[in-house]
């Protein structure tokens, strides 16, 4: 056993890094339970294992006396003068008490009093060496599973994937390597557990600093991060150097950096956000690419109302309300979205401009436009395409048909010598006028103001 024994330590010392010192420590401290059942309770007992053949030896500090009258404390002068010739009387002197095949006996607690010392010393270890390791990433191969936890091998240590940090959309096998980022080293110098993390903001983040040199050097800033893990994550980003793109730094020749974090991260979607002090640019940024109508913003509340077309409502709230609910963590701001009301024109507003359209023109009195919109004549073309025969047909008009004719064929004139058509030499409608579409330019404009906003999936 002996042998085996000091082969042992050597294994755990060259293999784990362990002192070899510490464990043999702390296996003699153990031992000490073992002799007082062999030897009885002796005053001050201790155990010695030699560090060169492994022999188990124990020790008892007794007082010397004339006369013996508690073998477990006291040694007779004669019997101590074997040991030390010049012992006095009253002196305490350590005697080797190691009774008959001590060795067997201790063997049994060695072994245990061995393991539970490798674990204490293990657990010191990695308290030293990861106490100030907290938010590195490091990489690991997956060990095994205790429930929903996952057991992960650094090397020398073991770490924990608890399930609460997990992704929840991420599966594990049995050997595979993953990249986790440590969360926290709990407990204390003799218990100590590495919790790792994979659903942590800070792991994008650590991951966008390794990849993006700009990042790592301070000439990005990031602003905010906001994350759903597994399933998408926004990023505000700021450059201190007005030469520096922030947005495409970030994103990498080809989208090369960004698409190495998404791999990492198993096809997470990722936002990089240009960010801004103005709050609605900012939210506008972090909306896109959802065209926004109209922000309404109360500083006070912090709290941003947004109006959108109601075909872009779906983009701008995200899949259940995902986009929204990341930009107003990102930001800070509650985010309302809504749909723009259109304005729609009732029947009778129809009813009404149609008939003030015609009580405009010279001749034709405001009751003799109602009675003719009534009749279904809307507009200038309706009338004059219309005989006057008709025309005294509809009530209210039988004594003003040709006089109604006559203005309105005098309207038609009018418009169609002040504004000929080139191709027919016939004046537009007046009640259909077409003019550009004023509201597209702006629109476009503003689409290409907005700052850019990279997506990799």
């Amino acid at each position: 056993m002996n042998a085996e024994f000091i082969a042992s330590m050597e294994y755990w010392e060259r293999e784990k890094g362990l002192d070899r010192e510490i464990l043999i420590s702390a296996v003699e401290d153990a031992m000490v339970s073992a002799a007082k059942r062999a030897v009885g309770p002796a005053r001050e007992l201790r155990c010695e294992i030699d560090r060169k053949d492994g022999d188990i030896r124990a020790f008892a500090s007794l007082i010397v006396v004339e006369t013996v009258t508690d073998k477990q404390s006291e040694i007779s002068l004669e019997s101590a003068k074997r040991h030390k010739p010049d012992v006095q009387l009253d002196e305490e002197l350590e005697v080797e008490v190691t009774p008959k095949n001590f060795g067997r006996i201790a063997s049994q607690n060695a072994k245990q009093a061995l393991m539970q010392a490798i674990r204490r010393a293990e657990k010191a270890l990695v308290y030293s060496e990861f106490k100030d390791r907290v938010g590195d990433i490091v990489s690991g191969e997956v060990r095994g599973f205790d429930r929903s936890d996952v057991l992960i091998d650094l090397g020398k240590f073991e770490a924990l994937l608890p399930n609460r940090e997990r992704v929840p959309t991420e599966e594990y096998q049995r050997s595979e390597r993953i990249r986790c980022l440590v969360k926290a080293v709990q407990g204390s110098d003799s218990h100590s557990e590495i919790i790792l993390s994979r659903r942590d903001t800070d792991f994008v983040l650590k991951l966008f600093q390794l990849e993006v040199s700009e990042i790592n050097d301070g000439t990005i800033e990031v602003k905010g991060i906001a994350r759903e893990p597994g399933f998408r994550t926004k990023l505000a980003v700021h450059s201190r150097d007005e030469k520096v793109d922030p947005v495409g730094a970030c994103v990498g020749l080809r989208g090369q950096r960004v698409k190495n974090i998404v791999r990492e991260l198993n096809n997470e979607k990722i936002d990089i956000i240009r960010w801004d002090t103005d709050i609605e640019t900012y939210v506008t940024n972090s909306l896109a690419p959802a065209q926004l109508k109209r922000l309404e913003i109360d500083h006070d509340k912090k709290r941003a109302h947004i109006l959108v077309d109601p075909d872009q409502l779906s983009l701008a709230i995200g899949r259940r309300g995902q986009n929204a609910r990341l930009t107003s963590i990102l930001t800070g701001w509650q985010i309302d979205i809504d749909p723009e009301e259109e304005v729609r024109v009732g029947f009778e507003e129809q009813v009404a401009g149609a008939v003030e359209a015609l009580a405009a023109i010279p001749g034709i009195e405001k009751e003799q436009a109602d009675a003719l919109v009534h009749a279904g004549l809307l507009t200038l073309d309706a009338l004059v395409g219309v005989e006057a025969e008709d025309l005294a047909e509809i009530p209210g008009l039988a004594d003003h048909a040709e006089s109604v004719q006559a203005a309105a064929r005098a309207e038609k004139e009018r418009r169609a010598g002040s504004n000929p058509n080139p191709l027919t030499g016939e004046a537009p409608a007046a009640e259909e006028p077409t003019e550009p579409a004023e509201n597209s330019v702006p629109e476009t404009g503003a689409a290409e103001e907005a700052a850019p906003t990279k997506e990799a999936e």
